[in-house]
């Protein structure tokens, strides 16, 4: 049985009643009733002092939920209150309803397409190697250069639209595909400009440390004081173009000295600092990470014990890319050994173009279960209530609970254990964010 919203008069047209207003805010309470079960996942983090199981997911059967405005005003079990004239219904059909999703690490703005280096790959070619010839990450610098900001508009709203139809509604999307000032400003305008323009709330990351471009290659330095400019940071910073920085550390990118120059300097600015850390080597950065107070860790793959404690001491996030790894066929980060030690764990997609054109966190959940051995629990937990905390945001989404954002899907199987069983399969019937009804009906 799939969802329905229930008619308190008919429609003039014929159509549905008065169901909710799609893509329309208002201050009437919107009634969810019959949920067969509502999930409220949770996390320990740092701050919890580890008292509290590291993952969980809290549940209400044959429950209810009343959103008020853009919040969640009461939920219980039963049939809930009575029904104020002109409140609006929706039956969930005895399904789950779950806090949106959130995916807190992607390239969603970014411009060609590298199919070649995916064949490359599967012919027996490695990522790096692909990268040593002029491949990789070079590839889209030289798309996006050549992009107007409209194009990458125009490229990243059926993204966003797919993403939204897998009931993702808060994005972290980051530059890095530039490496100019001109084009980091262009990707970063592109995801402010995106932000009013669909219904997903999206974060903004600066990565002008993702590489160095081909006109540095002999003089990485002035690259790196480029990167810490005025002219580069600072302009970020100064436009409100984003929350974080992010560096890419690792032997074919920046090292630990070079990046903690750069993340010394965005805590300057009042950017925080996050990391892509120990995703083919391990050189230090998941301790960089501790170091510099960072957010998040994200990738892991090559973490050792004592990173682990680091992060830990330091309250840092781990961030967990699974389709990357299986998209490139290599192994994943060791989940079971971060989680065991109590290390807060994320989910993320990686979506970009060349190590992980994966667009959605169902199946990353999926990958997660099959081949990291995480519980739907703990896969459900790391794309919404860590996921939150890894963008600074879990006061308000993330979880259910009242006077949280009322960001919720309703899925239409009946239990959340079902979302990552359902391997591919869209699973989601109907997304709400802030107390907004949407359509999901997704361009291809």
């Amino acid at each position: 049985m799939s969802c329905r919203v229930a008619k308190t008069k008919p429609a003039a047209d014929g159509g549905s009643g008065n169901a909710p207003r799609i893509g329309e805010n208002t201050e009437d309470m919107i009634i969810i009733q019959n949920i067969g079960q509502l999930a409220m996942p949770r996390a320990r983090l740092a701050e919890d002092g580890g008292q509290s199981p590291p993952y969980g997911v809290d549940v209400l059967h044959n429950a209810w939920l009343r959103i008020e405005g853009e919040r969640i005003e009461s939920f219980g079990n039963g049939d809930g209150p009575a029904k104020p004239p002109g409140d609006e219904v929706i039956d969930a059909g005895g399904k789950c309803v779950l806090p949106g999703l959130i995916d807190c690490h992607t390239h969603t703005v970014f411009a060609g397409s590298r199919e070649d280096e995916f064949v490359k790959r599967i012919e027996g070619k490695s990522y790096a190697q692909i990268a040593e010839e002029g491949g990789g990450i070079k590839t889209t610098v030289r798309a996006v250069r050549e992009a107007s900001e409209d194009d990458l508009v125009a490229l990243a709203l059926p993204r966003l639209e797919r993403m939204l139809a897998g009931g993702v509604t808060t994005v972290e999307i980051k530059s890095g595909y530039g490496l100019s000032i001109d084009d980091e400003l262009k990707m970063l305008r592109t995801v402010k400009k995106l932000n009013p323009m669909q219904p997903i709330e999206l974060v903004g990351t600066f990565l002008g440390a993702h590489t160095v471009p081909a006109e540095y290659a002999d003089r990485r330095g002035a690259y790196i004081d480029l990167v810490c400019s005025d002219e580069m940071m600072g302009r970020v910073a100064r436009e409100g173009l984003a929350e974080f920085c992010d560096v890419f550390t690792e032997r074919t990118a920046f090292t630990v000295d070079e990046s903690r120059r750069i993340l010394l300097r965005a805590k300057e600015y009042g950017l925080t600092p996050k990391l892509h850390a120990d995703q083919i080597t391990q050189i230090g950065a998941s301790r960089l990470a501790a170091e510099v107070g960072a957010i998040s860790a994200d990738h892991l793959e090559a973490i050792d014990d004592g990173a682990i404690a680091a992060m830990k001491e330091a309250g840092v996030i781990a961030v967990l890319l699974p389709g990357c790894s299986w998209f490139l066929g290599v192994e994943q980060a060791p989940a079971r050994k971060i989680i065991d030690s109590g290390l807060p764990v994320a989910l993320a997609t990686d979506y970009n173009p060349g190590s992980s054109m994966v667009e959605s966190l169902a199946l990353v959940m999926s990958i997660a279960c099959t081949q990291m051995r995480m519980t739907p629990a703990e896969c459900l937990a790391g794309v919404t209530a860590t996921a939150a905390a890894a963008l600074n945001r879990a006061d308000r989404i993330g979880t259910i609970a009242r006077g949280m954002q009322a960001d919720l899907v309703i899925l239409d199987v009946e239990n959340y254990d079902q979302l990552p069983y359902n391997a591919g399969r869209n699973c989601v019937r109907r997304v709400i964010k802030k107390g907004r009804v949407l359509p999901v009906h997704p361009k291809p």
